[in-house]
């Protein structure tokens, strides 16, 4: 399991033996450090699972509907008229 030491950068693995063999082997083939070979490889991927999943996907059916609601939008609710009206703001959540 990979453990993250402190802020200064260095994460340490505990491989099996023959892990740690065929890592090298593959970095050596590439012409570079363990290091390199490992966030080349990684580093990639960790950026295509963070973007995966920070992006929503619609359906046409849902699409069509957030545009419906973006064209036309509901009216709105008394509360949030009265809350407008008596200065209610969403930053800090007070009255004035």
């Amino acid at each position: 399991m990979p453990r993250t030491i402190a802020d200064s950068g260095r994460i340490e693995l505990r491989l099996r033996p023959e892990d740690k063999a065929t890592l090298t082997r593959a970095a050596t083939l590439k012409r570079l450090d363990l290091t390199g070979y490992i966030l080349g490889t990684v580093l990639p991927r960790a950026e295509a699972d963070i973007s995966e999943a920070e992006r929503l996907t619609l359906s046409e059916r849902d699409s069509l509907r957030v545009l419906d609601l973006l064209e036309n939008p509901p009216a709105a609710p008394d509360r949030l008229v009265r809350a407008a009206k008596a200065g209610f703001t969403l930053r800090d959540g007070s009255y004035p």
